[in-house]
């Protein structure tokens, strides 16, 4: 049976949602980390000057790479641009930082999975809650949507009133499908847009969620609809790891023993420690319904398990999920790419997992067409984006094939050279969300 395109009815669905949820005590939560973004605009002539300078190697790069000079910023950024990779890598060196904000443009924007989630549920009229690490002015005012509350003194108060504290910056260095830059007398060519976000934080080498919004959750257990947690990346101490994760565990139980049908929601991302992402994988895994990752995490996943993946291959790709599902337990596995998206796992029950993945390919496929989280009018235009031939190929191939697990494909709204390139895997997020409201 061929993919049916169900957009508009879920896109119509999700409008009743957010009317009720406006009405209703429950709501959606997101944690744990922020920070402000800077964005900078790709210069072909800034980056080739960078290289006859600094370039002294070959292009490559190593699991446990840090930026401390140039050679180093030209030799790591050049293997991810070639490959059309994106990825996420520390700077210890404020020089490096000094030099890009020196040479390139810049733009500020919100950072942090749970931060550019709840901003784009915020768009969209969602009320909900949120923790967040960097509480400075400007975050705070990148949050700024009616109905999207942190928790201070024991209530949910508006964003805003939390603001404190200086910004945590994180460089986004991206690149467009087609870009060009020269080594020696050799032009490369980006084949695939992404981005490479260069950390110069100290904040975020560990993550204190605060009592009071512990607290709160778990007094107000029955109400939450989803718990959505990401930000653990950039720790690299694996004791620290360890007591973090043993007291988000007690967290996590407690509401889940109150609220059984509290969906918990993991989003992986680019370990800066492989040791800190096995130990924060196996532990959190006890108690998350559904992890979600795009196709370079499942890549290096499959990888570590002693496995190569063609993510050309939709039965290479489902192999993939399967061996984590066996590595870590967890009940299901959410991918998203530009071509689609699709959930493998168990049978997800008082779940509508084809809506949350239709609105996570809209939100995400809005934002990478008109550069920012969209809102109604904008998430309705992107309708009228065709359907990946990519996606329809692989959901006609899945609906032949013979599973021991569930499995849900939908295909994006394809657009070949999005605007924006960043955000997306959280912006999916967010749309996900709605396939969870009961």
């Amino acid at each position: 049976m061929a993919y049916t395109d169900r957009y508009e009815t879920y896109m119509k669905e999700s409008i009743t949602d957010l009317e009720k949820s406006r009405e209703s005590e429950r709501r959606i939560v997101f944690g744990y980390t922020s920070d402000t973004d800077v964005l900078l605009t790709y210069d072909e002539a800034a980056f080739n000057e960078i290289l006859t300078k600094y370039m002294k190697t070959d292009m490559y790069c190593r699991a446990d790479d840090v930026i401390d000079n140039m050679e180093t910023f030209a030799r790591f950024v050049t293997y991810y641009m070639s490959n059309g990779l994106g990825g996420e890598v520390d700077i210890v060196n404020e020089e490096v930082v000094q030099y890009l904000l020196s040479h390139f443009q810049t733009q500020y924007s919100l950072g942090g999975t749970c931060a550019q989630g709840a901003a784009a549920l915020g768009t969209v009229g969602m009320p909900l809650l949120v923790q967040i690490s960097d509480k400075c002015e400007k975050v705070c005012e990148l949050m700024d949507y009616p109905g999207l509350e942190c928790v201070r003194d024991g209530k949910p108060v508006p964003i805003r009133e939390i603001a404190e504290g200086e910004p945590v910056y994180h460089i986004i260095f991206s690149y467009t499908k087609g870009d060009t830059f020269r080594i020696g007398d050799t032009v490369y060519t980006v084949p695939i847009s992404n981005r490479l976000i260069l950390d110069y934080d100290t904040i975020h080498k560990d993550i204190v969620v605060e009592e009071d919004f512990k607290r709160y959750i778990e007094e107000h257990a029955q109400d939450v609809i989803s718990y959505n947690i990401s930000g653990f990346n950039a720790i690299i101490d694996t004791e620290l790891t360890l007591r973090r994760m043993d007291e988000l565990g007690r967290h996590y139980w407690a509401v889940k023993e109150k609220n059984p049908h509290c969906k918990i929601y993991f989003e992986s991302a680019h370990y800066l420690s492989p040791d800190v992402k096995h130990l924060v994988y196996r532990e959190i895994s006890r108690y998350v319904n559904v992890m979600g990752m795009n196709e370079e995490e499942l890549v290096a996943h499959t990888k570590e398990c002693g496995a190569s993946l063609d993510n050309s291959s939709l039965p290479d790709v489902l192999k993939g999920m399967e061996l984590l599902i066996e590595k870590y337990q967890v009940n299901g596995i959410i991918l998203h790419t530009k071509d689609y998206s699709m959930y493998y796992g168990d049978e997800m029950t008082e779940t509508n997992i084809e809506k949350g993945l239709t609105m996570g390919n809209l939100l995400s496929g809005t934002r990478a067409r008109v550069g920012h989280y969209g809102n109604l009018d904008e998430i309705r235009e992107s309708l009228q984006c065709p359907l990946s031939e990519v996606g329809l190929a692989f959901a006609k191939e899945l609906e032949q094939m013979k599973l021991e697990r569930s499995a849900c494909l939908v295909p994006s709204r394809y657009m070949e050279k999005p605007v924006c390139t960043i955000g997306l895997g959280d912006t999916f997020v967010a749309g996900v969300q709605f396939g969870f409201i009961r």
